[in-house]
C-alpha cells in the first residue's frame, strides 16, 4: 500500500460494511442526496472487506458506531482491534517512574 501512493488508495473500490444489502453485497461508500441508511457507514476497500471474517467486520462496525459521530467531519475508528500483549510468558509491562527508569517500563513476573 505504501509504495502505491495516495492516488491509487483513493481509486480503490470503497464499500460500506455496516449496511449489507439483501443480496449479500455491500453498497458503495458515501451517501447521495437525502439517502438514509440504517447504520452509520464504516468504509473499507472491498479487498480488505473480503479478507475480514464476520467477527472482524462486526467488531469494526461496533467500534465505529461507539464513537461520537457528531459534527461535520466523521470520526475515525480502527478497522482492526489493537493487538494485546501476550501474558502467556507470565510477564506484563508496568508503567514506572521516568526519573528512575530510562524507558519508563519494567518487566515483572507473575508467581
Amino acid at each position: 500500500m505504501a509504495e502505491k501512493g495516495l492516488r491509487s488508495w483513493v481509486k480503490e473500490n470503497w464499500v460500506d460494511i455496516a449496511n449489507k444489502k439483501k443480496d449479500g453485497s455491500y453498497p458503495k461508500c458515501g451517501r447521495s442526496g437525502g439517502e438514509k441508511r440504517k447504520n452509520y457507514p464504516k468504509c473499507v476497500p472491498i479487498a480488505k472487506a473480503r479478507g475480514m471474517s464476520k467477527g472482524q467486520k462486526a467488531g469494526a462496525v461496533r467500534r465505529k458506531q461507539a464513537k461520537a459521530n457528531t459534527g461535520p467531519k466523521p470520526s475515525r475508528a480502527a478497522t482492526f482491534a489493537p493487538k494485546r500483549t501476550k501474558a502467556a510468558e507470565g510477564r506484563f509491562v508496568a508503567r514506572g517512574c521516568g526519573a528512575i527508569m530510562k524507558n519508563k517500563t519494567k518487566q515483572s513476573m507473575f508467581t
